[in-house]
């Protein structure tokens, strides 16, 4: 699978925008993660020794099919054809010093291994994108479940946002934000991600 990009979306999802205390954004929010971000094919993630609280943010991620810039709505739809689960681990702890500090967060979440991506599936796959259901497990224990009709920002919202700053290109990742319910990981953890009754990814914690 190549990558070109990796672009996450934060605070999309009110129920999470609370648990964090922060505001509702009028925008999309977007940071960017690198290649090297990418942990695939049920790998492993390794636990970093810079961080002492590494959180799971459960998503669901759609794959770019083809090259756009300043993407209209009603043509959005037209620029992904597949749906994935992932997860944007997140260094809690480091996140907090930099937001204290007023800088910039990519040191809190765009380390190695930090975005988990799952197998694709293609769209029609799903009844239907905006009503889909997703969930995370830890250790076969529910810790975080979403559903699209809550995002503030649909993915075709999204794409049409991002997509007026950055162009889009073929294999770019777009993670649409978690919803509530992140938590700490531990070495020895197993994370377990659905769409529905279907098991996307599995990620264990070395």
């Amino acid at each position: 699978m190549k990558i070109m990009k990796i672009i996450c979306i934060g605070l999309n999802y009110k129920s999470h925008i609370e648990e964090l205390h922060k505001a509702v954004p009028e925008k999309p929010v977007f940071f960017l993660k690198p290649e090297t971000a990418l942990t695939t094919r049920n790998r492993p993630f390794f636990y970093p020794d810079f961080s002492q609280n590494i959180h799971y943010e459960v998503e669901l991620v759609v794959r770019i099919n083809k090259l756009g810039k300043h993407i209209q709505k009603k043509y959005a739809h037209t620029y992904y054809d597949e749906i994935g689960l992932g997860i944007d681990f997140t260094a809690r702890d480091i996140q907090g010093e930099v937001f204290k500090n007023a800088l910039p967060w990519e040191i809190s979440k765009a380390f190695d291994g930090s975005a988990v991506v799952s197998r694709f599936l293609p769209k029609n796959h799903f009844e239907n994108l905006s009503n889909l259901n997703f969930l995370l497990l830890k250790n076969k224990q529910l810790v975080q479940q979403g559903n699209t009709a809550d995002m503030l920002f649909t993915i075709d919202e999204i794409i049409e946002h991002v997509s007026q700053f950055i162009t889009l290109k073929i294999g770019d990742l777009i993670f649409t934000g978690t919803p509530c319910g992140i938590g700490s990981v531990e070495i020895g953890d197993e994370l377990e991600g659905y769409i529905d009754e279907e098991q996307m990814f599995r990620c264990r914690i070395k």
